[in-house]
């Protein structure tokens, strides 16, 4: 299956170059879109001096940091209008998604619509987080879960990967949360169209390089945000 991993970037030349690469080794028809917000350290010269770039890397460079969710709509949109791949990712930059992983996503999305990686599937995975990070995103999970109804243990995780006709069936115009609501409101989108979704285990460590974009107003943007979708009409 021609697939394809969309990866926002800020500030990630510490980490661009190496990762970009293994991701690339996981499977001759996977290739790699990275969504630069304009980072100041040079992260976009590092990607077009790779060896694959033109090929299998491309870039979108965007004149500015407009957010997580945006990056990632703007990824999907180029994907969708330019190249022909039948599997889309989420993936971050930083290793704290091991490329290793994406063999299990590249199984499972043959007979799934969603393929999601899960930090609390059996226990929590999660490695390098202080303990106060790990409740607040244990917590967030199950108030989501509580809210919205989804059957999901990991709503917040930013390790995915989409079936072609998923992304071209969600209102990925109206999408404008950002950091954690974007990845519920993704998820919550794919559930209530009933997409067939799977949970599978990964291992989360937090990055050993560069800085985290976790901020408080993305955890209260995530509290009212899925309040907004159990009241919203979504077919």
């Amino acid at each position: 299956m021609k697939s394809i991993v969309v990866m926002p970037t800020y500030n990630e030349a510490d980490n661009i170059g190496r990762i970009v690469p293994e991701v690339l080794a996981r499977d001759p028809e996977l290739s790699v879109l990275v969504v630069d917000d304009s980072s100041p350290d040079g992260t976009a010269a590092i990607v077009k001096a790779l060896p694959d770039f033109g090929g299998r890397v491309k870039i979108l460079e965007r004149p500015e940091k407009q957010g997580l969710g945006a990056a990632y709509i703007a990824g999907f949109q180029w994907v969708l209008a330019n190249t022909d791949a039948e599997a889309v990712f989420e993936m971050d930059a930083d290793f704290s998604h091991d490329p290793i992983a994406i063999d299990e996503f590249l199984k499972e999305i043959e007979t799934h619509d969603v393929v999601l990686g899960s930090r609390y599937l059996y226990g929590i995975t999660v490695v390098n987080w202080p303990l106060r990070r790990v409740i607040l995103s244990v917590g967030a999970n199950i108030y989501a879960r509580f809210v919205t109804g989804m059957p999901i243990k990991d709503s917040t995780g930013g390790f995915k990967c989409f079936r072609r006709e998923v992304l071209e069936a969600l209102p990925l115009k109206k999408i404008k949360s950002d950091g954690y609501s974007f990845q519920i409101e993704m998820n919550y989108h794919c559930w209530r169209r009933k997409f067939s979704i799977k949970e599978i285990p990964i291992m989360f460590v937090d990055r050993q390089v560069g800085t985290s974009k976790m901020s408080n107003s993305i955890v209260w943007e995530a509290m009212w945000m899925v309040w907004a979708l159990r009241l919203r009409r979504i077919p």
